[in-house]
């Protein structure tokens, strides 16, 4: 079987280094704060304002006016700041976000990124996507590998509007850990109920088996 979503979430988490400023989208990432292990000092960002965001909150301690850029309500951990959303996108393309990670309907061979749009259907908001990814140290795409037809979301090419143009340099999907590299995809981990075959299948880009390719660990 792929990769639930808490373990494609639960493997990123093992990316996020100690002293780490890190943004995380909206869907599986959100999730990955949930796997930062506690002795590790990392700061949460969120790009309507907030550094230092904490885990969601239970239902007793919800404060309405607390919400991050996905307009869900989070929690503040002590040292946390707010300012302005001028200010935190000002963070972002200063360079000053270690990391992010986001979700993406398409990455293609060359690290471009679909993220925000499907022509003719509504949309709620491009968000801080195309920031992010011209702004941040590192990108991080968590994915499912295909779509609900069973559809390669890894491709040659592209299809849909892109959000940015070779700026992917890894993918974790509920079938593997994909490193992206000048010759395309890489496959550098499977999970364990798959086989490097059958990722390969179900890649419509081209991607090569690496040579240490190992079974995931989550």
């Amino acid at each position: 079987m792929p990769l639930t979503r808490e373990q494609i979430a639960k493997r990123i988490a093992q990316e996020v280094e100690d002293g780490y400023c890190v943004n995380l989208g909206i869907g599986i990432p959100t999730l990955v704060a949930n796997y930062i292990p506690h002795d590790k000092f990392v700061m949460l960002q969120s790009e309507n304002g907030l550094l230092g965001m904490g885990p969601f909150p239970r239902e007793a301690d919800i404060d309405a006016d607390l919400i991050n850029a996905g307009k869900q309500t989070v929690t503040a951990l002590p040292g946390a700041s707010f300012f302005s959303s001028a200010d935190s996108f000002a963070m972002i393309r200063g360079g000053h976000v270690d990391l992010t990670v986001l979700g993406a309907m398409e990455v293609d061979e060359q690290g471009s990124i679909a993220n925000w749009m499907v022509p003719g259907k509504m949309v709620k908001g491009m968000g801080g996507a195309m920031d992010l990814v011209a702004g941040a140290r590192n990108v991080i795409v968590a994915m499912q590998h295909t779509d609900k037809e069973g559809n390669s979301k890894l491709r040659t090419k592209c299809t849909l509007p892109l959000t940015g143009v070779k700026c992917i340099k890894k993918i974790v999907s509920d079938f593997g850990v994909i490193e992206i590299t000048n010759d395309g995809f890489v496959l550098k981990e499977y999970a364990p109920d798959l086989s490097p075959e059958k990722v390969l299948t179900a890649t419509e880009g081209k991607m090569t088996i690496a040579p240490d390719c190992k079974p995931m660990s989550v």
